[in-house]
């Protein structure tokens, strides 16, 4: 009878999105309190459970030990790359040829773009004694359309000791006639800002500023000697969902070969590659179909769990709990 008690008691303390089960409420509640779940983790299309990353997600489904029962229906009727369940494996073929699997893509002409959203991606050559010092000397923008933007050769602003030929494929004479850093620095502030004043631009405001989106952006803006608001950035390399388990960022190449599903830097590097990448994998996270609250998906933490309300939340049940949790991240959903 005990036994029944205490199965039940734990049952009862089971959290309703991770399905972390704990002795006592107040234990449950504690959790609660530091997960931040919400209705914008990757989710099982099987069990519905709550995931702190795609990779975690991953790991329940495909990994070395995954949930025996989740993964014997994806095998049958899940998408590898976005990780989603479908209907049927005819379904799941379908949805792969035609909207999934990603190819590589060729550089487009220059020319009109539409959407909010701009991507950049830099390519350094080396400076310093050992060439360890990364100096900009080629950037590359694109729109959502994966149509250049902009795109040049940077003259560099210190010597040179290092090209890295095999990676960024750039010689001297590149160089030598390229385009001013100052020069560059503004064309890409006056597509970034696009007319707006830089101090102007405001959270989810309906200004005419771009949204800039990039893999490792915090790098490649202090090497360009540039500044633009955080909210207004979305860098793949710092998304929760896209980190892994172990909170680092994965590298471009992976995500891309694991979320849209083909290489790139296969050979010499190209910034157009890195934008193309960049940008589809944040199209793809944007189009998540999450529900559209602020709320729970602005990353602004909130204390949902005040030490005055403790009796009350430990009277509450897990799914009363789950829905005062709030996400400690924007989710990029909330874009569109």
């Amino acid at each position: 009878m005990d036994s029944r008690r205490e199965s039940s008691e734990t049952l009862r303390n089971k959290c309703a999105a991770c399905y972390r089960q704990y002795n006592r409420m107040e234990h449950l509640v504690e959790h609660m309190k530091v997960s931040f779940h919400s209705a914008h983790e990757p989710r099982c299309g099987v069990c519905a459970k709550h995931c702190r990353s795609l990779e975690s997600l991953r790991e329940h489904l495909i990994g070395p030990l995954p949930k025996v029962e989740c993964a014997r229906v994806f095998a049958a009727r899940g998408c590898s790359i976005c990780l989603n369940l479908f209907d049927s494996a005819a379904a799941v073929r379908y949805h792969r040829a035609s909207t999934c699997q990603f190819t590589r893509a060729a550089p487009m002409p220059r020319g009109s773009y539409g959407g909010r959203a701009v991507a950049m991606a830099c390519k350094m050559v080396g400076g310093g004694s050992d060439g360890s010092l990364d100096i900009c000397a080629r950037v590359c923008l694109i729109g959502e359309d994966e149509n250049v933007i902009f795109q040049t050769y940077v003259k560099p602003t210190t010597t040179v000791t290092n090209y890295r030929y095999e990676m960024t494929g750039i010689r001297p004479e590149y160089l030598r006639d390229a385009m001013p850093l100052k020069l560059v620095q503004r064309r890409i502030q006056d597509i970034l800002c696009n007319g707006e004043p830089l101090w102007k631009i405001r959270p989810r405001s309906s200004g005419r500023a771009r949204i800039l989106v990039g893999h490792g952006l915090e790098h490649e803006l202090e090497r360009l000697g540039l500044e633009y608001p955080a909210f207004m950035i979305r860098d793949t390399a710092k998304y929760p969902p896209l980190m892994k388990t172990s909170k680092l960022s994965n590298s471009l190449k992976y995500l891309t070969q694991a979320y849209l599903g083909y290489d790139i830097h296969t050979g010499i590097q190209d910034p157009y590659e890195d934008c193309v990448a960049a940008m589809r994998l944040y199209i793809r996270m944007r189009s998540q179909a999450h529900p559209r609250d602020y709320a729970s998906g602005s990353g602004e933490t909130q204390n949902n769990y005040p030490a005055w309300r403790q009796r009350e939340l430990e009277r509450m049940s897990p799914e009363e709990l789950l829905a005062l949790s709030g996400s400690d991240y924007y989710c990029w959903c909330l874009d569109f």
